[in-house]
């Protein structure tokens, strides 16, 4: 029970120095706080968005802070590290803390809601969900949820563990109302992900190549026909007129039927006198 119990207090001493720690560096905007104890010094680091307001002109600020961590929790040689957060728009406590400030400033929730979803999928979020639970009506208003939510996003499983989640609370008149942000990193990985290898410059020379020869083969096909259209043109031309000489000739040496009769009864004498028939009649028999 003295190893449980050990572990009990030391887990509830660091959930107090986080505590003090995110309330006192509040205007830094503090996304993360770990804190590592070794026997020779305790080492703490923080995630801010404004790594100068922690540190201070001439580091004052983080030597106050490592000060009062050693009179209010009896931390000996704290080492402070102060990282700062490269893309804030995709880390989900710092935007549950901006959704939330905008929404004490400016109880428009929905507009606001829609716009920090935008600005998340835009930084390269593979997916994101916005949820604000409370007085979101106004005073006198019931309580309810309000969700956005866009891209990719699991909601169960082991897949779970990839999904960064931010809490944060408004106060207003109201009342308190919860603002829950989940975001999908861009460099998530789930099992259900097909990688398809970039292709080599061999590759892209091949595909190349046989993109021009399929054009060149599509401009051949594409001048066949017009010169078979021609070709067709031409022995069409060429026929209609071959049988135009021939009749021209036939006109010429032909001599119509009316026309023959004329001349033939122009030959003719004006009182044609029969042509004696000779005819061998048998002897006669006596």
């Amino acid at each position: 029970m003295t190893v449980m119990r050990k572990m009990i207090q030391k887990a509830l001493d660091d959930l107090q120095v986080k505590t003090y720690l995110y309330k006192d560096l509040a205007k830094a905007g503090v996304s993360d706080i770990q804190i590592q104890r070794t026997p020779i010094a305790t080492r703490i680091t923080a995630k801010v968005r404004k790594p100068g307001m922690v540190v201070g002109k001439k580091g004052n600020t983080i030597k106050e802070v490592c000060d009062e961590l050693t009179r209010r929790f009896g931390i000996e040689n704290p080492q402070f590290e102060v990282i700062e957060v490269t893309q804030p728009s995709l880390d989900a406590k710092l935007m549950a803390e901006k959704i939330g400030q905008r929404i004490e400033m400016r109880p428009n929730i929905k507009p606001i809601m829609r716009m920090a979803l935008r600005e998340i999928i835009e930084a390269g979020a593979l997916g994101a969900e916005i949820q604000v639970a409370g007085k979101v009506v106004g005073k006198g208003g019931k309580a309810k949820a309000l969700r956005v939510r866009g891209g990719y996003l699991r909601k169960s499983g082991e897949p779970m563990k990839q999904v960064r989640r931010g809490h944060y609370v408004a106060y207003l008149k109201a009342g308190a109302i919860g603002i829950l942000v989940k975001i999908v990193p861009p460099n998530a990985v789930f099992p259900d992900t097909i990688n398809v290898p970039k292709p080599s410059e061999e590759t892209d020379k091949m595909f190349a190549a046989a993109d021009a020869a399929q054009a060149a083969a599509d401009a051949a096909a594409a001048l066949e026909p017009a010169e078979n259209q021609d070709t067709q043109r031409a022995e069409k031309t060429a026929a209609k007129k071959r049988p135009a000489k021939k009749a021209k000739k036939s006109d010429e040496t032909q001599i119509p039927a009316p026309a023959k009769a004329e001349t033939q009864s122009a030959n003719m004498p004006a009182n044609p006198q029969p042509a004696e028939t000779k005819t061998d009649e048998p002897a006669a028999t006596q």
